[in-house]
């Protein structure tokens, strides 16, 4: 089952982001901007003060991944998506992602690590296109609030209307 997280959620959504990406990311990104936990309480509690809402994927009353979406200016942003290191390879982010899509008739935009191949490929396989390196360091100054270093080693992809809204 697809559902909004709730508040009281949010130790167990830190520990699935803190699972799966250390388990996913150690070792793929840039040393110096990987660090464990991946997200502290901190870095989650500024996610959701930027009205990011995360959504979970429910099965046998135990959350097993998380999605965040983020209404940023005139596009939606998915946002700290991460499946339990032990369920992964089951369809659940698949399943998240598209449910995450119909909450929204805005372009949406992916922002993930250049170096985390398995995500691109994750996301192109759901029909987002990788963005030029142009387009992709516009996109994340525009609508993110990430540092410089984060900018230079991370990639966007955009869904249909996102490509639309590139050719404008």
């Amino acid at each position: 089952m697809i559902r909004p997280c709730r508040p009281e959620e949010s130790e167990e959504i830190l520990s699935i982001i803190n699972d799966a990406a250390a388990q996913a990311y150690r070792g793929v990104i840039p040393p110096d901007r990987w660090h464990d936990p991946y997200m502290s309480v901190s870095d989650f509690n500024r996610a959701k003060t930027e009205n990011i809402r995360f959504w979970g994927y429910e099965e046998k009353g135990i959350l097993l991944g998380v999605m965040g979406i983020q209404e940023v200016q005139d596009v939606t942003l998915i946002r700290h998506a991460y499946v339990r290191t032990a369920n992964r390879s089951q369809g659940i982010g698949g399943k998240l992602l598209e449910h995450l899509k119909t909450l929204t008739d805005r372009p949406v935009l992916i922002g993930t690590w250049a170096s985390a191949s398995w995500a691109v490929r994750f996301y192109q396989k759901h029909g987002y296109e990788l963005v030029s390196e142009e387009a992709k360091n516009i996109l994340l100054k525009k609508y993110w609030e990430i540092p410089e270093r984060q900018v230079e080693t991370s990639c966007v992809l955009v869904d249909e209307k996102g490509r639309a809204l590139l050719r404008e």
